[in-house]
């Protein structure tokens, strides 16, 4: 069947997610998952929806509220030759199994010189906007991408979510893969409509690494994640009343970062606001602005800027969260001082 003759489906990235997960399931016999309620629930975000009835409580384990020992037993399985799926529900927890994630996961190929490495996937909810509070609504991007030896990736649809999930499960290198609550399509959430689209039913690979450019534009780049991407789009449609020709950039990923992606479009547009809804400070935001001061000023027509999660902890009041929330009007308000 050939790409223009194949029937077109919606997915949301949840749908997507399970359906990766159980083609690598079928594909190789090594790839499991595990965390809390991924069995009979599916997941509390969808993620491995349908996986529990496919492949039994063997390949599917729903595990006790321990992060410290299911993450630790995945990296275990990971340096045994497995290929382990586990899930972090909030990455919140982060805290109480850091040692797992890198003092194990992370720093295992390079302990062993490359002959044990730990070829595990974790996945992981970020992002606010529900009133959750600070333990419940953080995103932390900037402290994974930190550390080295894991790769970081977050898709801001179905499409790339789906072929995302099928690189990193067959990735030697632990992988941390984030999904934005406000992107999953789960009803009791509430679905930005963009991250649904056609996703093929056959198996394929999105690389791991490169960023796209999602809207082409002259005057200014706008370079999102996630959930943001959908923000810089809004914000693109706008800035055309300004006459303004808005070029987006989806991130993708973390770890590997593109970052050629993102100097070829601020080369030409030479003009920059990063969108980043992590706290400001020490973050994906100052990477990708110094990314580009650090290869010279003369292409650019005005300082760079960013919109950002101010560096408070996430408040439980909605009209609080909200008012630190990126969104569209910001960063409207933000490109509009580049001229």
């Amino acid at each position: 069947m050939t790409i223009e003759n194949r029937k077109k489906r919606k997915l949301t990235i949840a749908k997507a997610m399970s359906e990766a997960l159980a083609q690598e399931m079928r594909q190789d016999e090594n790839v499991f998952v595990m965390g809390e309620d991924i069995g009979a629930l599916g997941g509390v975000f969808g993620t491995t929806q349908g996986l529990l009835d496919e492949f039994g409580k063997t390949r599917v384990r729903d595990t006790p509220i321990s992060e410290t020992a299911f993450i630790g037993a995945a990296v275990g399985a990971a340096a045994m030759g497995m290929r382990p799926v586990v899930e972090l529900m909030f990455v919140d927890f982060f805290g109480v199994c850091m040692d797992a994630i890198y003092n194990l996961a992370a720093k295992n190929a390079y302990f062993s010189g490359g002959h044990q490495p730990a070829p595990m996937v974790l996945m992981t909810s970020v992002g606010g906007g529900y009133s959750d509070a600070g333990q419940h609504s953080q995103c932390l991007y900037g402290t994974f991408a930190h550390l080295p030896g894991m790769k970081v990736v977050i898709p801001s649809n179905a499409y790339d979510a789906k072929g995302m999930m099928i690189s990193a499960v067959r990735d030697d290198n632990p992988v941390i893969f984030m999904f934005h609550k406000n992107l999953q399509g789960m009803g009791w959430l509430g679905t930005v409509k963009g991250s649904i689209v056609d996703v093929p039913e056959e198996s394929y690979k999105v690389p791991l690494g490169k960023a796209e450019v999602v809207r082409e534009g002259a005057d200014i780049t706008l370079v999102g994640l996630g959930a943001t991407v959908h923000q810089a789009l809004e914000a693109a449609t706008e800035l055309e009343k300004d006459n303004i020709s808005a070029e987006v950039v989806d991130l993708r990923s973390l770890v590997p970062l593109d970052r050629e992606t993102v100097l070829n479009s601020v080369r030409k547009t030479g003009r920059l606001v990063v969108i980043d809804d992590d706290y400001q400070s020490y973050g994906v935001s100052g990477e990708i602005i110094t990314t580009v001061v650090e290869q010279g000023i003369d292409f650019l027509k005005a300082a760079p800027k960013r919109v950002a999660y101010p560096d408070v902890p996430v408040p439980f009041s909605r009209p609080m969260e909200q008012y630190c929330l990126p969104n569209a009007e910001k960063i409207r308000t933000a490109a509009q001082a580049c001229f």
